[in-house]
């Protein structure tokens, strides 16, 4: 069998985009954080890891997508109490934004002694807050909301984790609530592979792009290696109607570690999308973490990445 080799993502020739050079504070490394589009401009949400292993987030702003400005202050999100923050929010990082009724939602992972799970805050400037709470059980991470209801309902996304002894694997769920606060009829969505590119975690990447085809998701997929984890991204498209169906995946990733701000960093072998924007012109930047170091930007046709995911 001969297979035809296309290549349909293409990396920024510049990249990275953000590095720790980049930023107005004393830092370890910014990596897999969320962009959108908002009147005419790029927001870009910052995960950035502190000197001392703490973390923040952080705003930062474009005209074309590229050169970003970044805030001189922290995203402030409002805390409870020392002891609940300790005990559930020591970190928190990968942020995805997701506008919604007006709104933007951004789910989180939420870190503490008692384990990791999915926050979400919510914003109408990007300036002022409001946190919504916790909306998962731990083990869990990589929250994504739909930007849409179904059936009056919020769908969210997630990847809880199976224990350690079974190797921290982890497939993408979904989950149905009336108000963001309430979750509920969880069920698998997408299973890892056994023995593939993505055979030992699955998770979902950014907020899926609506289509005439089902909506667009670009995921993450974790293959086990005997010196490690390799994170790759490939496509799905869901039902528009019944997001828990999927219609198409992706045989083969689409974005693998190649380049060097890629292959080695704090963690090696990391491509991690967090943030797609689909342009007028049919074409989807997409942002993502390399090697949890740096901030790059890879581009891709609309039309091309449906059909990776129906036809590769």
């Amino acid at each position: 069998m001969i297979f035809e080799k296309k290549e349909i993502v293409k990396r920024y020739e510049n990249n990275p985009i953000i590095t720790i050079e980049d930023l107005p504070c004393r830092s370890n490394a910014v990596f897999n954080s969320s962009c959108i589009k908002h009147n005419g401009k790029y927001v870009m949400m910052l995960r950035i890891e502190d000197v001392d292993g703490a973390q923040h987030f952080r705003m930062a702003y474009s005209d074309d997508g590229i050169n970003f400005d970044i805030s001189k202050e922290p995203v402030n999100i409002p805390e409870n109490s020392e002891e609940e923050m300790t005990r559930f929010e020591l970190l928190r990082y990968d942020p995805r934004i997701t506008p919604l009724d007006g709104k933007f939602y951004i789910t989180y992972a939420a870190h503490g002694t008692m384990g990791v799970r999915v926050s979400m805050i919510e914003t109408e400037d990007f300036i002022n807050f409001k946190r919504i709470g916790y909306i998962s059980q731990p083990d869990n991470r990589n929250g994504v909301l739909l930007p849409e209801k179904v059936n009056g309902l919020y769908v969210r996304f997630d990847r809880p984790t199976m224990a350690h002894g079974q190797g921290g694997k982890g497939d993408m769920w979904i989950s149905y609530s009336p108000d963001l606060v309430h979750w509920g009829n969880s069920k698998p969505v997408v299973c890892t592979r056994p023995e593939r590119w993505d055979g030992h975690k699955v998770g979902a990447g950014a907020v899926p792009i609506k289509t005439d085809e089902g909506w667009l998701m670009l995921y993450h997929g974790v293959s086990e290696r005997c010196n490690g984890l390799i994170y790759r991204c490939g496509t799905l498209l869901l039902d528009l109607d019944d997001p828990s169906k999927v219609i198409a995946r992706s045989k083969g990733y689409i974005l693998s570690p190649y380049e060097d701000y890629e292959r080695h960093g704090d963690v090696d072998n990391v491509i991690f999308v967090t943030g797609n924007i689909l342009e007028d012109d049919g074409t989807v930047k997409m942002y993502y973490g390399g090697a949890d170091t740096v901030m790059c930007l890879a581009t891709a046709r609309l039309e091309d990445l449906i059909d990776s995911a129906k036809n590769q």
